[in-house]
């Protein structure tokens, strides 16, 4: 589905990380982990064709990244939902609308009822109606990742999704995760929270990758 292949990328002139290769297979479920500034979220922007990797190759459902058109990219992009580390929204619409969006920009229609039901699988039936800066930390993750699947993607990738919220929430939002997965899609998260990779290696058969000093390697056993 998504396959890096000797893969570098320079930024500044400097090289944050060379040599890689990933495969993020159908149904298969990952963590990418490493210290800040090792590159992760630069990882993550190369499996959705947000940036084009400065040397090797990276592909997409198949297709070269390095030769797709803008119109190429947006089609791909359908097919990946994206948990970005700051969660944006418009804050003058409400969340069920936020959430929507994605179908909205597509051109698709969706029924009443398979928003409701979203909604009420990231229990936020009740905030529907209200407006993103009314949500706490741990809601609007969890409209974050709404909005991400909306769209039925075979990919998921998570940047920090449990950054800003306590270990309950995390634990809740990990469980979300691992529900879509049983469900058949690829999971990808980047994180440096080491307990959330333990606490998943219990529910869901994990690959641990470490990004640090410009590799990717599996992690050890010790995590």
């Amino acid at each position: 589905m998504i396959e890096l292949d000797n893969v570098a990328y320079s930024y500044g002139g400097a090289e944050l990380f060379a040599g890689l290769d990933l495969t993020l297979a159908p149904g298969s479920f990952h963590f990418l982990t490493g210290p800040s500034g090792a590159g992760k979220t630069t990882l993550l922007k190369l499996c959705y064709g947000e940036l084009i990797a400065t040397g090797g190759q990276v592909r997409l459902f198949g297709q070269d990244a390095r030769g797709l058109d803008r119109d190429s990219v947006a089609q791909i992009r359908r097919r990946i939902g994206v948990v970005h580390q700051d969660c944006q929204f418009l804050d003058h619409l409400p969340v069920a609308e936020n959430i929507a969006l994605p179908l909205t920009v597509a051109g698709h229609g969706s029924t009443s009822d398979d928003l409701r039901d979203l909604l009420g699988w990231v229990g936020l039936s009740k905030q529907a109606a209200q407006l993103p800066p009314e949500l706490s930390g741990g809601e609007r993750q969890r409209a974050a990742l709404a909005r991400a699947v909306i769209m039925s993607p075979e990919v998921i990738l998570a940047d920090e999704p449990t950054g800003n919220v306590d270990w309950e929430m995390s634990q809740r939002l990990l469980g979300l995760l691992v529900e879509l997965n049983k469900m058949g899609k690829t999971v990808l998260i980047a994180t440096h929270d080491l307990s959330l990779i333990r606490a998943a290696k219990a529910q869901v058969s994990a690959r641990v990758l470490r990004l640090a000093d410009r590799r990717l390697q599996l992690a050890g056993a010790s995590l």
